[in-house]
């Protein structure tokens, strides 16, 4: 394959990895207004890409300006367009308007992938991090203190995206927000069902009178078995690919070096002959 099929090839491939990334983002994404001071067209491109909803669900919205985030995009999707200029007029056939057309378009999703990688491991280490505070919830709950107390608790003992989560919701809480709406932002904010049953539990509790403390024993054993669940499932994963280098790497390998000594002491090996 020649230079030109060869980065044709990754523009498809880095093309199609960038749209599975956006797609995967978009379940739990909700709209959102923009945090920032831009204003017109730069206002309006940004809120039609989602970048501002990427920004914060990545949690990466105070280190990295939305104009950054624009720039980062216009200026992948020109490297895009270089490398196009350069392996465009190489590619045989009709797979020169693939190179041009491809290229720049999997330049200026990148930064969004990036984006929706960045969310997925934000999330992921917030779901982490859940059992832990419901069984300190729990105990908060369970000594007589309100929902409200044990979110601020939570705000100024934990750290992590969770930590951060409830941080803002005690701000709301503490500007005189009721605890529904607090809870309802929380919900938004955060996708998955963990968080949501969380919310539910408590609005379940302040409306009925259930016991606070013991749904939250309850979900954090249950988000514990689903850890656990999934821990062994990439484990038994893991297996077939280990196997996969085992034969395709380490045998041959050692094949060689065998093939190597005989090869080596054919003289003496084959002297009786």
């Amino acid at each position: 394959m020649s230079a030109a099929g060869t980065l044709a090839a990754l523009a498809v491939l880095f093309g199609f990895g960038a749209a599975r990334e956006l797609i995967r983002g978009r379940d739990g994404a909700s709209s959102t207004a923009l945090p920032f001071g831009l204003a017109g067209r730069s206002a309006g491109a940004a809120l039609r890409l989602g970048l501002p909803e990427r920004l914060r669900r990545s949690g990466l919205e105070a280190r990295l300006p939305l104009p950054a985030a624009l720039a980062a995009k216009l200026a992948t999707a020109a490297c895009g367009g270089l490398a196009a200029l350069a392996a465009a007029p190489a590619a045989p056939g009709r797979t020169a308007l693939l190179v041009a057309v491809a290229m720049p378009a999997a330049g200026f999703f990148v930064p969004d992938a990036l984006l929706e990688r960045e969310a997925r491991r934000r999330q992921r280490r917030l779901v982490a991090a859940l059992p832990d505070a419901l069984d300190l919830l729990a105990v908060s709950a369970g000594s007589g203190r309100g929902p409200a107390a044990g979110l601020e608790q939570l705000a100024r003992a934990g750290e992590g995206p969770l930590a951060d989560e409830m941080r803002i919701a005690s701000a709301e809480l503490s500007c005189g927000t009721s605890l529904s709406a607090a809870l309802h932002s929380l919900r938004a904010r955060v996708p998955g069902s963990e968080l949501a049953t969380l919310v539910a539990s408590i609005e379940r509790s302040r409306r009925f009178g259930s016991p606070l403390a013991d749904q939250l024993r309850r979900q954090a054993s249950a988000l514990r078995r689903d850890s656990r669940r999934a821990v062994e499932e990439r484990a038994a994963r893991a297996a077939p690919k280990i196997q996969l280098v085992v034969a395709l790497v380490l045998v041959p390998s050692v094949l060689l070096m065998i093939a190597a000594g005989l090869i080596a002491n054919a003289g003496t090996l084959l002297s009786g002959f």
